[in-house]
């Protein structure tokens, strides 16, 4: 790795969805014929605690935040209480931090797993002024638990982190390589915005992002950079501004 390489952000907040610590369908196609359903690939669990590292070692301060889809969605529980079910998954993402925890831990990077909701015993409370601490001694923190409260998602609890932590930007991994006017995959004109702001997203109805998230992001000057994840050297591809995507700011 090169010495001069600088990051283009100081400080940033990654989002990461449960899906893309889950093992790819043919993986678990494989892994059904032998009666399993894994939650998580080790793999790429790995890969990212490698790719993270690379990142805090040119002076990038990281802060995650996970979500629970390979676990468990609100909207499943159809005929559940629906605040019972987002506490569902609530506990699911907590599940996914500690998973990534010991995956860092494992590749030498000094993590800590902080909750919105308390679970001492497996990670710390979440405390605005203690995760600045950690970010600022040159640990990882990963946040799991949402904001603790229900009928709120993942994106919109980024959105709250990052504004609270001073992130420099939201890094919002996808499965595609940014935002666009159309679905990519039913649309072969579709185009890929270079730039957008969050009032754009909402007029045009784009579900890139979740509107509460996307409002909160205008209202507080949070700058968003959506990418593709499916290799995870992109995490410091975007780190580092080498990476093509969409830039959302506010109006």
């Amino acid at each position: 790795m090169s010495e001069n390489v600088k990051p283009k952000y100081k400080r940033v907040l990654l989002k990461l969805s449960g899906e893309a610590l889950a093992p790819n369908e043919e993986a678990r196609r494989a892994a059904a014929e032998k009666g399993e359903h894994p939650i998580l690939d080790y793999n790429m669990l790995d890969r990212i605690a490698k790719v993270v590292k690379k990142c805090s070692e040119i002076g990038c301060q990281i802060c995650i935040i996970v979500g629970a889809g390979n676990i468990w969605r609100g909207r499943q529980g159809s005929n559940m209480d629906r605040t019972r079910a987002d506490h569902m998954g609530m506990l699911a993402t907590t599940i996914n931090a500690l998973a990534l925890q010991d995956a860092f831990e494992q590749n030498g990077v000094e993590t800590r797993v902080m909750t919105a909701v308390e679970m001492k015993q497996y990670a710390e409370p979440y405390i605005r002024n203690k995760a600045v601490s950690h970010l600022n001694k040159g640990r990882v923190v990963i946040l799991g638990g949402g904001l603790g409260i229900p009928f709120i998602s993942t994106d919109t609890a980024a959105a709250v982190r990052a504004a609270e932590i001073g992130a420099d930007v939201i890094l919002m991994g996808k499965n595609i390589d940014g935002i666009y006017n159309a679905d990519p995959k039913k649309d072969p004109d579709a185009k890929r915005y270079n730039e957008i702001s969050y009032k754009e997203i909402l007029a045009n109805d784009l579900k890139a992002i979740d509107s509460t998230a996307a409002s909160f992001g205008n209202e507080n000057h949070i700058k968003t950079f959506v990418f593709e994840l499916k290799d995870p050297e992109n995490i410091y591809n975007a780190i580092i501004g080498d990476i093509d995507g969409t830039v959302v700011k506010d109006s």
